[in-house]
């Protein structure tokens, strides 16, 4: 029952002469038509499987009108894509696909926070960054916030663990504007846009009246809808509107939330926003059995909780042992069941006065724990993290070859606990076993979570079977909602009917003709005539490598990836090399293998950063830069070159040295753009090796020996806090500062006059010279060089340290990450931000910038968990920081910024317009502060330098 890939260009001339049409207006790179792009771009998070004819990255509502009115006239259906998280099938298509480019950012705060209009490709947390300091957030809270796009947040009337029904999108939209199929635009907050809307598309808004004045007057369906909807309820079109509003145009704004791209696209979006409360509590209380669980939920239903989570026994042993969770989880019965509960207030006397009130609801009720809410951060963050887990730990744990599949359903909150045992009571019958239940229960809304085969044809019969049962025991027997918050997509598209009845389904072909009389938008989502739509075209995830196998494509990784805008994210790559190797076992198709090959070297391999901040993101941890450097191993296996390079380290450095010191002379002759000529062909003659010039190329670093011997008090301290080894990374050794620089003295001089305000005696190593972490050879694939760099260095810091007595800092941070991750533990390893906070700050007299300046963290940083420290830090060095939002791994990657420039100009690519304003910029790694200066027009320097310009000794 698995669709064959497609291995060639659909024969419909219609897609090349639409594509001939859009290159005019849309240049070529935006109009991907390509094997590898075209499936890694159309693939999403759900478990089914289209590869779109054409993928065309649009920029603005002019390129969206323009693909919209030349595919209608080529009767080409269209989809429209934003994160691609949508977890039905939403966002796949065989035809068009029109993916927002990163150029849909904008926004607009209104009335101090209590508005704001956001266009779609905002991701969702992002927005609730822009309103945090009005203490306001949107509405919709679903768990894969910190990926998905306001655009499908909208589409899907996406809701989540807080937001319940009274603020999803549907009850908190306020305007937006609109393009629908023929291209026309509509701004339902502009008199001017709607009067012409009402001169061209009388025909429609007449439509939308005659329904509902139809529907409202059926007093039978009008009930039903109202039924339906107090309930959580994203099954079809949004027939609500029709009994709430009589106004067209509100008729017609609240239809096009939960469409799911079927009648339109919102370009732009205006809330009302909520009140986002500081002071939160939590506290996780468990059951004997659902049936007391589910009493409990009800008994909470009228308490001031902000939400309420359940999870079954299933569920609670997947989190077993993970940090923040109680020990007695392991100690559970087999039939116990858990509730999150989560309060918050405006202030400590509301929180506490919120708390006595849930305790006392529960009164009465037997608990197997004691109530005990923690505001804990850690604590309290942990319990949402493993709830918000809870779907992609099952997809990690499946065997290989199956898919997870999550489907949410709604029952009416009285009849909760009778809906689950029967529903678990199903799961049994059809053989699922492993079925894990949970969800937001306040509003009887519950997720259920299963892996599933469809290799196998008796699989997809086993799984039709379950999804009809589980459809006629919500929607028949309970009058429930078969899909409360994901959407319809095509998995629940065949069940539309079964829930709604022939005359609420009729109601909503004839709202489907009215926007879309071709049927061109997103065909076959929400309605279809196909009874085995969703049984098609499924997905398939073979075994592909043991580092990258349990990644279920729920694409939260890809808002972190520096690469995202110029080639693939993490998930794309993991989507294309198990399709390689899907190609490769199967033993067909050797053209398209072939093709698939060549370009993902570039598109895989070449542009990953492998910075690792995807598994950052990763619910099961992922990082797909482990893949890459495999691929880069077997690519080029452990030579004698590396190991060479390795012995000869110090011979080496003072080559790279020396050759900076040549590049600065020739710079002066030649200037940069002779440079560029003349290393850009070297580049290529080379194969990488002499790397490209970049306008910020540092000048060389004064030797480490010379510094020491010219300076023999630099390591003197003025006080006696102690000793501290310090390592100057290989970087640092040999790129001193930018010739731009107001402060051209290196990072080790820095770092040393910092150490002797600081009060500490320096120990340099003996041999530092030769010295590398080896994450150079590891980010190459020289993973034996690597390994005996890293014991070479663990040696030598383990002398001089004596055995870890004596705290080490690397003035690197990609090196400490490496270090921390391969040397001794007894080595107390340490980074600048961490070891200036901790030991330097508390002996020195500070006085503040005034000046605003920027700050990168980088992606090293971060997966130290140090970031919280490096912001805390410069905010005590600077009165005004800036900490530009969308700028994750600056892409430079170590040398990568020499050799493929264009992933660190991608990544940064949003740095100018953030930083503007700065007077100058801080980080804590080398090569990253080269790329940051050229992509920011600001010089880039080690934050230590902020220190030791701010500084003196008390």
């Amino acid at each position: 029952m698995t669709s064959p890939l497609l291995a060639s260009p659909n024969t419909n001339p219609h897609y090349q002469d639409l594509y001939n049409v859009l290159k005019n207006v849309i240049d070529d790179s935006r109009l991907i038509r390509d094997p590898l792009r075209t499936l890694a771009y159309g693939t999403d998070a759900s478990f089914y499987r289209l590869i779109p004819q054409l993928v065309v990255r649009v920029n603005d509502e002019e390129e969206v009108r323009l693909v919209l009115k030349e595919a209608k006239s080529r009767k080409l259906p269209v989809t429209f894509r934003a994160a691609g998280t949508s977890l039905s099938g939403q966002a796949v298509t065989n035809s068009i696909l029109i993916q927002l480019s990163d150029q849909w950012k904008g926004h607009t705060i209104h009335q101090h926070g209590h508005v704001i209009s956001l266009q779609p490709g905002i991701i969702g947390a992002r927005a609730n960054q822009l309103l945090a300091p009005f203490q306001r957030k949107i509405g919709p809270d679903p768990a894969s916030i910190n990926a998905c796009m306001i655009g499908g947040i909208a589409a899907n009337n996406a809701s989540g663990m807080c937001c319940g029904t009274a603020q999803n999108s549907y009850n908190t939209v306020k305007s937006a504007r609109i393009l629908l199929a023929d291209g026309t635009l509509l701004d339902t907050t502009d008199e001017t846009s709607k009067k012409r809307f009402s001169e061209t598309h009388g025909d429609l808004l007449d439509t939308l009246t005659l329904l509902g004045e139809k529907t409202r007057g059926n007093t039978e369906l009008a009930d039903k809808i109202r039924h339906k909807y107090r309930l959580k309820n994203t099954t079809g079109y949004s027939l609500n509107s029709l009994v709430d509003y009589q106004d067209p145009f509100d008729i017609l704004l609240h239809l096009m939330i939960g469409s799911e791209g079927t009648l339109g696209f919102i370009s732009e979006i205006t809330y009302e926003t909520v009140v986002d409360h500081p002071i939160k509590a939590a506290t996780m209380i468990f059951f004997e059995d659902m049936e007391a669980t589910c009493h409990a939920v009800t008994a909470l239903k009228s308490a001031p909780v902000s939400a309420v989570e359940l999870i079954d026994r299933a569920g609670l042993r997947a989190v077993e042992g993970k940090p923040g969770m109680p020990d007695m989880l392991s100690s559970l019965g087999e039939n116990a069941a858990g509730l999150l509960i989560d309060v918050r207030a405006s202030d400590e006397d509301e929180l506490a006065s919120h708390l006595e009130l849930v305790s006392s609801s529960l009164d009465g009720l037997k608990t197997l724990n004691p109530i005990e809410f923690t505001q804990e951060k850690a604590v309290y963050d942990s319990y949402w993290k493993i709830r918000k887990g809870l779907f992609p730990a099952v997809g990690a744990v499946r065997p290989v070859g199956t898919t997870v599949i999550i489907e949410d359903v709604a029952f009416p909150v009285e009849q909760l606990a009778e809906g689950v045992l029967e529903l678990q009571g199903v799961f049994h019958k059809h053989g699922y076993d492993e079925v894990i239940l949970f969800g937001h229960a306040l509003e009887g809304n519950l997720h259920f979570v299963f892996t599933q085969g469809f290799d196998a044809p008796a699989e997809v019969v086993r799984y039709e079977k379950l999804m009809d049962e589980v459809a006629h025991l919500v929607a028949v027997k309970y009058k429930g909602s078969l899909k409360a918050e994901h959407g319809t997509g095509r998995n629940m598209a065949p069940y539309v009917s079964l829930e709604w009845g022939e005359q609420a389904y009729e109601i909503m072909w004839d709202i489907k003709r009215a926007f879309d009389p071709d049927f061109l938008l997103n065909p076959d989502v929400i309605l279809t005539h196909n009874a085995n739509l969703h049984v098609q075209n499924l997905k398939p995830l073979p075994k592909a490598n043991d580092k990258v196998d349990t990644c279920i494509e729920c694409g939260f990784c890809e808002s972190s990836c520096p690469s995202k805008s110029l080639t693939l994210t993490p998930r794309q790559r993991i989507v294309i090399w198990r399709e390689i190797q899907r190609l490769v076992a199967a033993g067909d198709q050797p053209e398209r293998l072939a093709l698939l090959k060549k370009d993902y070297d570039y598109q895989g391999v070449d542009t990953c950063a492998g910075c690792g901040l995807c598994s950052m993101q990763c619910p099961v941890g992922i990082n797909t830069g482990d893949l890459t450097r495999e691929l880069r191993h077997d690519r080029i296996p452990d030579s004698k070159v590396g190991y060479w390079i390795g012995d000869h380290f110090e011979g080496v450095t003072k080559t790279a040295r020396l050759g900076l010191a040549s590049a600065s002379v020739m710079k002066n002759i030649v200037g940069d753009s002779g440079m560029n000529l003349l290393t850009g062909a070297a580049n290529k003659v080379t194969g990488g090796v002499v790397p490209k010039w970049r306008s910020t190329m540092p000048k060389t670093s004064i030797p480490l020996k010379t510094l020491l011997e010219n300076d023999n008090d630099c390591a003197v301290a003025q006080t006696d806090q102690g000793s501290v080894v310090y390592l100057p990374s290989c970087a640092t050794r040999v790129m001193g500062s930018s010739p731009n620089s107001k402060d051209q003295r290196s990072v080790m001089e820095v770092m040393l006059s910092v150490f002797r305000k600081s009060g500490y005696k320096v120990i340099i190593p003996k041999g530092v010279e030769s010295t590398c972490c080896g994450l150079a050879f590891q980010s190459k694939g020289q993973f034996a060089v690597a390994e005996k760099k890293a014991n070479d260095l663990n040696a030598l810091l383990l002398e001089a340290s004596e055995n870890g007595k004596y705290p080490i800092v690397c003035d690197t941070s990609p090196c400490v990450l490496r270090m921390k991750e391969t040397l001794d533990a007894k080595l107390n390893l340490y980074e600048q931000v961490s070891f200036i906070s901790e030991f330097a700050l508390p002996h020195l007299k500070i006085t503040k910038k005034t000046a605003r300046i920027a700050v990168h963290v980088t992606c090293s940083t971060t997966r130290m968990g140090l970031a919280d420290s490096f912001v805390a830090l410069a905010n005590q060095l600077a009165d005004d920081v800036v900490f530009p939002p969308d700028i994750t791994c600056c892409g430079f990657a170590g040398d990568k910024g020499f050799s493929t420039p264009e992933l660190n100009a991608s990544a940064l690519k949003t740095l100018s317009k953030a930083v503007e304003g700065c007077e100058a910029g801080y980080s804590n790694s080398r090569t990253c502060e080269i790329g940051l200066s050229e992509h920011s027009g600001l010089d880039y320097q080690s934050i230590v330098y902020l220190v030791d310009e701010l500084s003196h000794s008390l």
